[in-house]
């Protein structure tokens, strides 16, 4: 199912992308554009300390001691940013006006730490982002979605519900392929959430044959894109519906742009990526029954904190083999203990960890109590009955 050789990858309408970028930037520049927080995407207000709580921020990521990352950075041209724009090697178009430069401002000012940790985590995923991408034949820079979807944290949440690296809401992600019940929430699984996410991605160019539409959509649903559409009189530019957008959205295409620009040009802004250091290799078991991780840390001495960062699509730390065989990741060194003590793990706790299975109903005999009150009361119910029938007699 490759796209790129059927679809957006052909060459012949690059001088088309071309010369319509130059004719929207004559427009766009001469635009006054007054920055508006309620268009900010929510991963942009995300606070530092949130993001370093993620275990893998703990525990894979630290400060590179030999580089000094200053308070700001240096400020740059329109023309300066435009060349380096018209360079990333992208096919999505990357044009530069008034609202772009201020999202590219926010990332390279405001937002420089999380920036400086989003570098480092990107290691941790852009080879799931992109295998995914590569698999529907999609843009390899949408690989930067989720750094303005979720600023890379996994756990991370919406005031509206979405969840996850990609930002899933329940229905949608449920609609390609992910399970999200009240014990597991597959849209917090990068890789099946990567994959779900390209899926969709697809679809959505199937409908509107153009990027900018297609991330807007991503964002807000294409039915809102489509309302924007006809409230701009039925142009298919972006830039033309842009008012018609609902005010997150409109940017969303904007800040998708400074994403792709900050995270390659970081380095002209002075800012210092975290080094990482890679997870240890993992390997995958099936399960087949309901298994609680308190049962594998005790057993074998792998912390819970570990197996839920190899496993955070697991709510309540229950893996559910019942419901289907399932995958539980470990480090390596770790399955091979959990193999050698399979039954033992089973074994443990079972009865204070694990759901019943059945449960007996504790017998008893019921029995009649009567008080002196209910005794006069049910009296003077049978007298005034009795008394009742004689009057009809």
């Amino acid at each position: 199912m490759m796209f790129a050789s059927s679809h957006a990858f052909s060459q012949s309408v690059l001088p088309t992308v071309s010369d319509s970028l130059r004719a929207r930037q004559s427009n766009l520049n001469a635009l006054e554009y007054v920055f508006d927080e309620d268009e900010i995407p929510e991963s942009m207000n995300q606070e530092m300390e949130d993001l370093l709580r993620d275990y893998n921020a703990q525990h894979y990521l630290f400060v590179d001691s030999d580089c000094v990352q200053m308070p700001s950075g240096p400020i740059f041209t329109k023309e300066e940013t435009i060349e380096r724009l018209r360079s990333m090697p992208t096919f999505i178009e990357m044009p530069w006006n008034e609202v772009v430069q201020n999202y590219i401002d926010r990332y390279a000012n405001k937002l420089r730490r999380h920036v400086s940790l989003m570098l480092g985590a990107q290691n941790l995923y852009m080879d799931i982002f992109e295998e995914a991408l590569e698999t529907y034949g999609l843009p390899l820079e949408l690989r930067y979605l989720p750094v303005i979807e979720s600023a890379l944290n996994p756990n991370a949440v919406s005031h509206a519900g979405a969840g996850g690296l990609w930002q899933f809401m329940v229905a949608t992600g449920q609609r390609y392929g992910l399970r999200v019940n009240s014990l597991v929430d597959e849209r917090r699984d990068p890789t099946k959430s990567s994959y779900a996410a390209a899926h969709y991605l697809y679809d959505l160019y199937q409908i509107f044959n153009d990027w900018h539409l297609v991330i807007a959509a991503y964002n807000a649903g294409p039915g809102n894109i489509q309302k924007a559409i006809t409230r701009a009189g039925g142009s298919r530019d972006y830039w033309e519906i842009y008012p018609f957008l609902p005010a997150e959205t409109r940017g969303y295409v904007p800040a998708f742009i400074a994403a792709n620009y900050i995270m390659t040009f970081y380095r002209d802004h002075n800012i210092c990526p975290m080094k990482t250091t890679l997870p240890q290799q993992a390997d995958t078991i099936v399960v087949t029954r309901n298994l609680h991780f308190k049962q594998i840390s005790e057993v074998i001495g792998i912390p819970i904190e570990e197996l839920r960062a190899f496993n955070p699509q697991y709510r309540h730390d229950i893996v559910t083999g019942y419901t289907e065989p399932t995958d539980l990741r470990m480090p390596t060194e770790y399955v091979k203990l959990f193999i050698a003590n399979e039954d033992s793990i089973w074994a443990y706790d079972v009865s204070n960890l694990m759901k019943r299975d059945q449960v007996e109903v504790r017998s008893y005999t019921p029995t009649r109590s009567y008080s002196r009150h209910s005794s006069k009361k049910s009296s003077r119910s049978a007298a005034t009955r009795k008394s009742s029938r004689k009057r009809r007699r």
